[in-house]
C-alpha cells in the first residue's frame, strides 16, 4: 500500500517496494489491501512482491522501512562499500513527530485502513520533504 500511496504523492520519483523475507514472490498485493487501497483511489494491482537485493543499495537514493524490525534487517543487508550511509535508511514513519514508529502490518492486525491512514500521514510528510 505504501508504494501506491507514495507514488501518488511523487509521482515523478523512482519508487518499489520490497519484504526483506521472500514470502509471497510475484504474487500481487493481498486482496484486503487492494481494496483498502482501492477505496481511497490507489491501485496496487500491478505489483508483484519481490524481495530486497543488494542492489538495491545502490539503486535506490532511500530506504524506507515500514518497522523497526525491518530496518535492522536492512541494516545487515547493506553491503559494505555501498556508499550507503546509515542515513539514507529509515523509518516509514519518520516524518511524523508524534505517533507510532512502526506501521502495523495489516495482514496479522487486518486494521487495512488503520495502516493506510498512517502511510497516507506519513508519505505527504515525505513528498513534503523530498519533492
Amino acid at each position: 500500500m505504501a508504494e501506491g500511496v507514495l507514488r501518488a504523492r511523487l509521482p515523478t520519483a523512482h519508487i518499489d517496494s520490497a519484504g526483506t523475507g521472500g514470502w509471497h514472490l510475484d504474487d500481487p498485493p493481498y486482496p484486503p489491501a487492494q481494496t483498502a487501497a482501492r477505496s481511497r483511489g490507489y491501485d496496487i494491482s500491478a505489483q508483484r512482491a519481490r524481495q530486497v537485493s543488494v542492489a538495491d543499495f545502490n539503486r535506490f537514493d532511500l530506504i524506507l522501512a515500514m518497522d523497526r524490525s525491518n530496518l535492522a534487517d536492512l541494516k545487515k543487508l547493506a553491503p559494505s562499500g555501498s556508499g550507503r550511509q546509515i542515513a539514507d535508511l529509515a523509518l516509514f514513519l519518520g516524518p511524523l513527530t508524534d505517533g507510532p514508529q512502526d506501521v502495523p502490518d495489516p495482514y496479522y492486525t487486518r486494521d487495512f485502513n488503520g495502516a493506510l491512514d498512517l502511510i497516507e500521514m506519513a508519505a505527504a510528510a515525505w513528498a513534503t520533504r523530498l519533492g
